[in-house]
């Protein structure tokens, strides 16, 4: 096959302690999966079916262990800001997923963060538009090394948090998910087929805010990875 342009490089994410590589296909993301995060956001926290929005694959920047990754403040915002998550990825073809199955669908586990310019975000919500320019830009999905399942297990207890120039912004605990990672994918799952490649961002506690050219913003999700990364 001769192509009329250049491809685009596949997006990767590393493997933990590994010379491998995890190619991304798709990034979805849960929204307000967390109550006190839902609250500050000006939502209802009740226990209504999660939803989702996108990233393109090529958002992600893998940001390896005990480094600082340059993520340059993106335009046309004032307002850029930091959510610490736990990602999952799904390494097993599958549709209508249930609930109990779902582990098996999963390859393996990362920190990430969902930057977002929350101005563009919030103009768009409040017309009824979709959010894509306040969160599906370059550089919004900095990632950490995948750790495998079948070394991590899978966490449904741990700290989730997040500092900005040292100073504690974000602090949550996966039991506090509104939405189960096996429920986030059985629900996706019947919207979506889900393939080797994918990746969920999983929700982010409360504390979310704004950071500045400068400041360096450090996160992680306990037994998952740690990242930090650099605003320019």
């Amino acid at each position: 096959m001769n192509y009329v342009i250049p491809p685009a490089s596949q997006p990767v994410v590393p493997v933990a302690g590994s010379d491998d590589s995890f190619p991304v296909r798709r990034i979805y993301c849960v929204g307000r999966n967390y109550a006190a995060h839902a609250r500050e956001m000006g939502s209802d926290p009740e226990r209504e079916p999660p939803f989702f929005f996108c990233k393109p694959a090529d958002a992600i920047v893998p940001v390896a262990p005990g480094s600082t990754m340059e993520i340059a403040y993106p335009p046309q915002t004032s307002n850029f800001h930091h959510e610490v998550e736990l990602v999952v990825a799904i390494g097993k073809r599958g549709t209508a997923i249930a609930r109990e199955a779902a582990k098996d669908f999963v390859w393996g586990y990362a920190t990430g963060f969902d930057m977002t310019r929350r101005d563009l975000q919030f103009a768009l919500r409040d017309k009824g538009r979709p959010w894509e320019l306040g969160k599906a830009f370059d550089q919004s999905a900095p990632i950490t090394p995948l750790v495998p399942a079948s070394r991590c297990g899978h966490p449904t207890a741990g700290r989730v948090w997040l500092t900005v120039n040292g100073q504690l912004r974000q602090e949550g605990d996966l039991a506090d998910l509104i939405w189960s990672v096996p429920e986030t994918i059985a629900h996706l799952s019947q919207y979506f087929e889900l393939f080797p490649g994918d990746l969920i961002f999983t929700g982010t506690p409360e504390g979310v805010g704004p950071v500045a050219k400068g400041d360096l913003v450090t996160g992680g999700v306990d037994g998952v990875g740690e990242l930090s990364i650099r605003i320019i």
